[in-house]
C-alpha cells in the first residue's frame, strides 16, 4: 500500500513538474487560401453580424444567446454570448480593424473558464486569392498548463479554427 502511495505521490508531482516548466503564454495559428480578394473576405471577419453564417461555434447550441453592442462592424463593435457548456459564456470587441489586412479581437471568457486573449485575423493579398492567418494568443496560467498535459490547446482549438476557415472559404468564394 505504501508503495502505491508512494508512486503515486511521484507521478502528480511529475505532472506538476512538467505543467511548471511549459510556457506561461499560448499561441494557436492556421492559415487558409481563399479564392477571393481581400476586400470580400474582410467584411465577413469585421462584422460580428456575420459570423452566424461562418463560425464553428454558432451552430453548437442553437439557443445561444447573443447581443450585439457598439459599432455596428469594425472598430468597437462588441459581441456577447451566453450558451450550453459546449460555447459557454463570452464577450469579443473588435481593437482594430485596418480594411482588408487586418482583424484584432479581444476575447473575453467568462465560463465554463475564465480566459483574456486576442484573436487576429491577417489577410494576405496572394493574386485573386488570400491567405487568411487566424491566430489566438494569451497568458496561460498554471491551471490552464496544468490541463495542456493532457489535452493540447492546439489540437483543441486548433481543428475549430480549420472548420471556421473552410466556412469563410466556401462563403467567400460563392
Amino acid at each position: 500500500m505504501l508503495k502505491t502511495i508512494l508512486i503515486v505521490a511521484v507521478a502528480l508531482a511529475g505532472v506538476l513538474v512538467h505543467a511548471a516548466m511549459q510556457p506561461d503564454t499560448f499561441r494557436v495559428q492556421r492559415v487558409a487560401t481563399i479564392d477571393a480578394p481581400p476586400d470580400k473576405v474582410f467584411p465577413l471577419i469585421a462584422d460580428f453580424h456575420r459570423w452566424e453564417a461562418w463560425s464553428p461555434w454558432e451552430k453548437r447550441d442553437p439557443a445561444m444567446k447573443r447581443v450585439h453592442d457598439g459599432a455596428a462592424s469594425g472598430r468597437g463593435a462588441i459581441y456577447a454570448w451566453e450558451g450550453n457548456r459546449d460555447v459557454g459564456k463570452g464577450r469579443m470587441e473588435i481593437v482594430d480593424a485596418t480594411a482588408p489586412s487586418n482583424v484584432a479581437i479581444r476575447l473575453d471568457f467568462i465560463a465554463p473558464m475564465e480566459a483574456h486573449n486576442v484573436a487576429e485575423f491577417k489577410l494576405i493579398p496572394r493574386g485573386n486569392a488570400t491567405d487568411v492567418v487566424w491566430s489566438m494568443h494569451g497568458p496561460s496560467p498554471f491551471l490552464s498548463r496544468l490541463m495542456q498535459v493532457f489535452v493540447s490547446m492546439d489540437r483543441m482549438v486548433g481543428k475549430d479554427f480549420e472548420a471556421g476557415l473552410a466556412n469563410l472559404k466556401s462563403l467567400a468564394e460563392r
